[in-house]
């Protein structure tokens, strides 16, 4: 008889145990829930904070850009004149490009005053092609198409 009082209170501890366990799980599975939660909840709180900053932003901007407007007539003419300056220098700057094939080099600036003399009159937009493969330049003198020889030999 001591043999099934201890067999039933054996199966009441395991009983109680797994109601344990079961109890631990759930309890576990509840705070990933609420740790879930609380991170898409955070996430959605840090995006509404990146919103309003980007707002605030945008809204500072504006109102940069409100008072610039306002003063803009005494910045307008202080400002065209550095810029004529900048340009002045950037005009000063000399600049050389060669087209080199099968080891000869032939200088833009020669071709472009071929294709001048080629034209036959002055033109005010020139746009060029070069193929050096041919041996030609391609180009549209104020809308008329032509070609010249350019030589690379």
């Amino acid at each position: 008889m001591a043999t099934k009082k201890t067999e039933t209170k054996t199966t009441e501890t395991k009983a109680t145990e797994t109601k344990t366990a079961a109890k631990k799980t759930a309890t576990k599975a509840a705070e990933k829930k609420t740790a879930t939660k609380a991170a898409a909840e955070k996430k959605t709180a840090t995006k509404a904070a990146e919103k309003k900053t980007a707002t605030k932003a945008a809204e500072k901007k504006t109102a940069t850009k409100a008072a610039a407007e306002k003063k803009a007539p005494a910045k307008k003419t202080a400002a065209k004149a550095p810029a004529k300056k900048t340009a002045a220098k950037a005009a000063a700057t000399n600049v050389e490009v060669f087209v080199e094939f099968g080891g000869v080099q032939v200088s833009i600036d020669e071709v472009v005053k071929n294709i001048k003399i080629t034209n036959g009159k002055a033109a005010k937009d020139i746009t060029v092609y070069l193929k050096p493969e041919e041996s030609k330049a391609y180009f549209v003198a104020d809308g008329e198409e032509k070609e010249m020889d350019v030589f690379f030999c």
